[in-house]
């Protein structure tokens, strides 16, 4: 490349189904099979133990964000077999899902156990939603949310676990050094071109953590 602001050209691209295919195959009827159009009692059992998720969305021109979102094992509720909800708890303000919801209500959701090496996958469209008896549900401390994430599921299945075997995501004593690696503080000074020092922004962070969890 002649700048590192230059896209990067590729000279052997897959552009067709087949092309893809010929490289990787096509999926086993087993696999092929294993997705539903509900949620039974595997994905309830699974959803019930679950603390963290992760939301994909993208906006009407196709920008995509992935948003994850964390809480006491059981927060994601299942109202029925085709209804999920999330609440959305203090966060940013950027509500980059939401927004994104506004033009665009296709989501997709992994929801991750630690120590189990399968992932649930769930996709469907989803709604920006207020009715007080569901947020009043999904309360933790005292604290109502004030949204909640309402996915219509059109498609769920377990994803298998080479990934997490590949990762050893769930060994720690196979997790890479954190030596070196930038604070949040650090990165929003840098990113966002602030004035502001990098103790200053790492203070707001830990008052954040301390006052705007619930």
């Amino acid at each position: 490349m002649s700048g590192e602001s230059e896209q990067r050209r590729f000279n052997d691209v897959i552009t067709s189904v087949a092309e893809l295919e010929a490289v990787l195959g096509v999926p086993n009827e087993r696999v092929a099979r294993k997705a539903i159009d509900r949620l039974d009692a595997y994905c309830r059992r699974f959803i019930a133990r679950c603390p963290f998720v992760l939301v994909a969305s993208a906006d009407a021109s196709g920008t995509i964000d992935v948003s994850p979102k964390g809480d006491p094992p059981g927060f994601v509720l299942v109202l029925d077999d085709k209804t999920l909800a999330i609440p959305e708890r203090p966060g940013n303000r950027r509500a980059d899902t939401f927004r994104n919801l506004l033009q665009n209500p296709r989501v997709g959701v992994i929801f991750l156990i630690p120590g189990k090496r399968e992932t649930l996958r769930v996709s469907g469209q989803a709604q920006v939603v207020r009715d007080p008896d569901l947020r009043e549900a999904m309360a933790i401390g005292g604290r109502v949310p004030d949204l909640a994430l309402v996915v219509s599921v059109q498609e769920a299945f377990f994803h298998c676990s080479k990934c997490m075997i590949r990762s050893h995501l769930w060994e720690p004593d196979a997790w890479p050094t954190l030596d070196g690696l930038p604070s949040l503080a650090e990165a929003v000074v840098a990113h966002a071109k602030l004035s502001n020092s990098v103790a200053e922004i790492q203070g707001f962070v830990d008052t954040d953590e301390r006052t705007r969890l619930y």
